[in-house]
């Protein structure tokens, strides 16, 4: 990894401990020891938004993932995520999300509940800073940390996606303009967002790839989603499931390795495989620490104990 991609991991990793405070360009700058200028345009580079508008969308997200999960006063949620006051925030949040917040928390999310609720809240908490970050393509190569494979039955998922062609060099393009889009869409339609981003690929080829960029939520839209967004309900079934601890880079290598291990155990692929991003690079700056979790079905016919 680059020292510039590190010191900006870690700069995002200290904005987003403390969102509710001063995180201005110019506080900002001071932590980075970078002037303003300098700062401004290599942070929109890596993250492909300026400061301000990512600590606002983030405070925004976090904001509106609260007022449908508690009952706190407006004012309070507004001033706890960073707002200088109600009008400021009711502002922002209603060019961000089309509506103000007390409609946002009138109609609520698509799926009642304070557990939903409460997954959803917890899911857009961790999401929101990192969710154009995923598949951050680094320089630096370690050596691969090797893999626990197991089979086990995944429980049948609803899902929000956009489905690309692409070639294997636009993968981290590719999510960084469809994940924010989908979960923006999810939040704005108050549907549960309920874990991490995820892709999955229902076509590999030699040249090219069919990616899915998307998100899990508790039910399907009840209509048909807009923006080129698809609702997929993804079946049960059982997997060979592997957490690939590292950076994005070496991904390729843990499915080759699953891919052997599944050969070598008499296994055949059963549908598209996906992988999860289970750690958030805009709040864990270490690459050596992200986990992804590879999932693969399988057909039961071809199973074996572990």
């Amino acid at each position: 990894m680059s020292s510039e991609t590190r010191e900006l991991l870690q700069l995002l990793a200290a904005v987003n401990s403390r969102l509710g405070g001063d995180v201005s360009l110019p506080m900002l700058a001071a932590w980075a020891h970078r002037s303003r200028f300098d700062l401004h345009r290599r942070f929109r580079r890596l993250v492909g938004e300026t400061p301000k508008a990512y600590t606002t969308r983030v405070r925004l997200a976090r904001a509106a993932a609260e007022l449908v999960s508690n009952g706190r006063r407006v004012s309070a949620i507004a001033s706890d995520h960073g707002f200088a006051g109600h009008e400021v925030f009711t502002r922002a949040f209603t060019r961000h999300l089309e509506q103000s917040p007390l409609r946002y928390r009138a109609r609520g999310l698509h799926v009642a509940g304070r557990r939903i609720a409460a997954v959803h809240a917890s899911a857009v908490s961790s999401t929101a800073p990192c969710i154009s970050l995923y598949h951050l393509r680094l320089t630096e190569r370690k050596p691969a940390v090797p893999l626990q494979i197991s089979v086990r039955d995944v429980a049948a998922f609803h899902a929000l996606v956009i489905r690309r062609r692409i070639t294997r060099d636009e993968i981290a393009a590719t999510l960084a303009e469809c994940l924010p889009t989908v979960f923006g869409y999810a939040q704005q339609h108050g549907l549960a967002i309920t874990g991490p981003p995820f892709a999955r690929y229902p076509e590999v080829g030699m040249g090219s790839l069919v990616i899915e960029g998307g998100i899990t939520v508790a039910e399907p839209p009840s209509t048909a989603p807009s923006d080129g967004i698809e609702a997929l309900t993804i079946p049960a079934g059982p997997a060979v499931v592997a957490i690939h601890r590292g950076p994005y880079d070496s991904l390729s290598e843990s499915y080759q390795e699953i891919e052997k291990w599944m050969r070598d155990h008499h296994m055949s692929a059963a549908g598209a495989p996906w992988e999860t991003y289970l750690t958030d690079p805009g709040e864990r700056p270490d690459p050596a620490t992200w986990e992804t979790e590879i999932v693969q079905p399988v057909r039961d016919t071809e199973l074996t104990p572990n």
